[in-house]
């Protein structure tokens, strides 16, 4: 057995401790909303996420919630339950993402609560082109009357309302794309940016691939987070946008990153 310094052992106890304690919480109530497992551990939520990236526990977070990923009762990513989180800083993100948006561009919009912020966003009266491949999406551009939409089609997921298949990917390989709007359910500066749905990494790995520009688009509680469905490295983008207040303490692992903060609307 190695022995630890005796700072790294009390980290690791108290982490344990910490550990023990969401365990318990999630056992009596099912899940437990991030901010409030950071309450019962009087630690901020960027503690809990790095307790729970650093464990080999099946407590994980999942949509914002901690949740036993082991339990048949544990909370699942869906649409719904995310489509009310950080609206306000998915809006401020987007908006300055399609501020660069010129007339005739033909763009990508990934799936996602966020995608669905972006696609409210588009300015009106602009001529664009628009590939997707999720409902919710689609709903938004049809109302446009001056854009072009291309649904790609597949299998039908309902957790994030998008669909997937080869002849998709296909299509969406021979498109011209002037810029690529990418959602991401966790942005980390060393993990690259991940998502909860592995259907969804081929798709956006396409469309990184194929335009010009690829724009990463997420709010500031996706952050130093970690999804278990890897589909890019950071260097992958040329802008990375996250909507709300990030702390300088936080900012310093993507300071050698194309990293955007934004936290007002002009």
């Amino acid at each position: 057995m190695v022995d630890l310094p005796i700072g790294a052992a009390a980290q690791r106890d108290a982490r344990s401790q910490r550990l023990e304690r969401l365990r318990r919480a999630i056992a009596e109530k099912g899940a437990l909303h991030l901010k409030d497992a950071a309450q019962l551990l009087n630690v901020s939520e960027m503690t809990v996420r790095r307790d729970l990236a650093a464990s080999d526990a099946a407590l994980v977070c999942l949509g914002g919630h901690v949740v036993n990923a082991a339990a048949p009762s544990a909370a699942k990513y869906t649409l719904e339950q995310e489509i009310d989180q950080h609206t306000h800083d998915k809006r401020l993100a987007c908006r300055a993402a399609v501020a660069s948006l010129q007339d005739g561009d033909t763009i990508f919009i990934d799936c996602g609560t966020t995608m669905q912020s972006l696609a409210e966003a588009l300015p009106e009266g602009m001529s664009l082109s628009v590939i997707c491949y999720s409902m919710n999406v689609a709903a938004l551009v049809t109302r446009r009357p001056a854009t072009q939409l291309m649904l790609m089609g597949g299998l039908y997921h309902p957790s994030s309302q998008s669909f997937s298949s080869e002849e998709g990917l296909s299509y969406l390989r021979k498109l011209g794309i002037n810029k690529a709007f990418i959602s991401a359910g966790g942005v980390h500066a060393n993990r690259g940016a991940s998502c909860s749905n592995f259907h969804e990494t081929a798709v956006k790995q396409a469309a990184i691939a194929t335009a010009i520009e690829s724009i990463l688009v997420a709010d500031a509680s996706k952050l130093d987070s970690l999804k278990p469905a890897f589909f890019a490295d950071l260097h992958a983008f040329s802008r990375i946008i996250i909507g709300g207040a990030v702390s300088r303490e936080h900012r310093k692992p993507f300071k050698h990153l194309p990293v955007e903060y934004v936290t007002r609307t002009d």
